[in-house]
């Protein structure tokens, strides 16, 4: 079973970006999933009850807590995943499994369909919890992840960029979507995360205890400010 993680975010500006960026260069390595730019493209649909739980929990901190949502890389939908995202004590889990287009479809169209062992043996539990929980589609998040890793402490550095949200949950899987950004201009979320143990050089070296900590996740932020008045639809 995947092992919960410690998992801290700051908003950060354009200026402390640049600088971070160039710090973590300096003590961490390039993620090797990344692009020539070293980057990549995340685009996730999030599910949630009828009655927003997965809002409210994130809203009011509540703990334990775990949320459902289907990712892709790259605008490239020949590889699909579900995971659920828990947290616990303050650390976080993630367990995934691939599902087939035609499983994601259905998931897009709020039905929950029928698990396929031989794609993964993780898909009956998991379409199990989604069904007792009545989750249905309620929102698109996509993003631009710069990641950078260290071997000690299974470390993750990962800037965040050009956050934003979509309602169109019928056009999830096509390359191009209309998108309203979520957060200030230049503003970015910072995440690391690790196991056991954070290194002092890394903690010293990209001066976390310097940052504005911020509790909420993308999901949070995008259904929050999902349209002009800021106004969850």
């Amino acid at each position: 079973m995947t092992e919960y993680r410690h998992e801290y975010k700051y908003m950060i500006d354009a200026g402390q970006k640049a600088v971070l960026k160039l710090r973590a260069q300096g003590v961490l390595e390039r993620d090797a999933h990344a692009g020539a730019d070293g980057a990549y493209l995340i685009r996730s649909l999030y599910f949630d009850s009828p009655d927003d739980a997965c809002f409210y929990e994130n809203e009011n901190g509540d703990d334990p807590r775990e949320k459902y949502r289907i990712r892709f890389y790259n605008c490239d939908a020949s590889r699909i995943s579900l995971e659920c995202k828990a947290k616990r004590r303050g650390m976080t889990r993630k367990t995934a499994c691939p599902i087939t287009r035609g499983q994601c479809e259905r998931f897009m169209a709020g039905e929950i369909p029928e698990p396929d062992g031989e794609v993964s043996p993780r898909q009956p539990a998991m379409f199990a919890q989604m069904r007792l929980k009545s989750l249905r589609p309620v929102v698109i998040v996509q993003y631009v992840r710069m990641p950078f890793v260290c071997d000690a402490g299974n470390v993750r550095v990962t800037f965040d960029d050009s956050i934003a949200s979509a309602n169109d949950i019928a056009g999830f899987l096509q390359p191009e979507i209309p998108l309203r950004s979520v957060l200030g201009t230049g503003e970015s979320i910072l995440e690391v995360k690790w196991d056991e143990l954070l290194p002092s050089y890394v903690k010293e070296q990209m001066a976390l205890d310097s940052l504005q900590w911020t509790s909420f996740s993308k999901y949070y932020l995008c259904r929050k400010y999902n349209c002009c008045g800021g106004v969850r639809v």
